[in-house]
């Protein structure tokens, strides 16, 4: 009973964090949205700011949209919850698509089934010029990886959607400065602070559903080097590729290109927190190609307008 209260009091504490985060973003922005993915973060997120703007029983009505940068390589599970969501809820969604800058000429990629995953940040400045976002409120963590750890709550970026880590604003006593000249930009993380184990114990509170495949299936994947790549039209069986069905899980969804799942049998959120509490590596560690290449790869991409 002791450590339920403990464990409720640190939940009610980061809830409480998050939400006037999202309140102040709100006050000091002018034209703010939400990215919303479909994955865990950005569901505890939209969660969050539908509790932040929930007065009485009145119907919640978000002062903002939420916006999804679509690569058109994307999980169908995730896609399917997305549209669910907007359906249920009748909050305002905005897409923008990789395929559009793809044709455009502002992405290039050598073949079809290259990852999208970094030519997303073209296509999240292209979207952020046409509707004119000053500020995009963002599911990172900063347990996540090494750059999102010394990222601000409120973090800037130029005119170029550029982050600098060297010119980033003080936050003391948790105040926040989102003040921009025309063009510059707002990236603004609720739960920075949180962690993946605490993701999961509020969903588990919450009873906030998820994807399916957050939860233990059966996929055909290849393992090659320390991942489970999962074998499907973007990411094919190569030549002398040896596939097996595993029961599998994704810690973390994003591009079909660079997101791979882990060996689990957790069919539950209480499950998936015992697997989470003794875990050594990241969820971004253990299932991200992208960030294999070496350790400044998600540093250089949000130099360049990544999330």
């Amino acid at each position: 009973m002791h450590e339920q209260k403990l464990l409720d009091d640190h939940l009610d504490w980061l809830e409480a964090e998050s939400i006037y985060i999202i309140r102040e973003v709100v006050a000091q922005c002018a034209n703010p949205a939400m990215l919303f993915s479909g994955g865990k973060d950005s569901i505890v997120m939209f969660h969050l700011a539908r509790k932040a703007f929930q007065f009485g029983d009145r119907t919640v009505k978000l002062p903002f949209p939420i916006l999804h940068i679509d690569t058109g390589h994307n999980y169908p599970e995730v896609i399917a919850y997305r549209d669910a969501v907007v359906e249920n809820t009748g909050v305002k969604l905005i897409i923008g698509h990789v395929e559009d800058s793809i044709k455009k000429g502002t992405v290039r990629l050598r073949k079809e089934t290259d990852s999208r995953n970094a030519a997303q940040a073209v296509t999240l400045l292209e979207t952020i010029a046409e509707y004119e976002f000053d500020a995009l409120m963002g599911g990172a963590r900063r347990d996540e990886e090494k750059a999102r750890a010394k990222e601000r709550i409120f973090s800037f970026r130029d005119e170029f959607g550029q982050w600098d880590p060297k010119a980033q604003r003080p936050e003391l006593w948790n105040l926040y400065n989102a003040r921009i000249a025309k063009g510059e930009n707002m990236r603004v993380f609720p739960i920075s602070n949180w962690t993946e184990l605490d993701i999961w114990q509020y969903i588990a509170r919450e009873k906030l559903e998820l994807p399916s495949i957050y939860y233990t299936h059966q996929r055909e994947v290849v393992k090659k080097n320390t991942l489970l790549v999962p074998v499907t039209n973007v990411t094919p069986k190569a030549p002398g590729d040896l596939s097996e069905i595993l029961s599998v899980r994704f810690r973390t969804v994003g591009d079909i290109s660079c997101t791979c799942p882990v060996l689990s049998t957790a069919a539950t959120p209480m499950e998936i927190i015992a697997e989470t509490a003794i875990t050594e590596i990241t969820e971004r560690g253990a299932t991200r190609m992208d960030d294999q290449t070496n350790e400044a790869s998600m540093e250089r991409r949000k130099k360049e307008g990544y999330f």
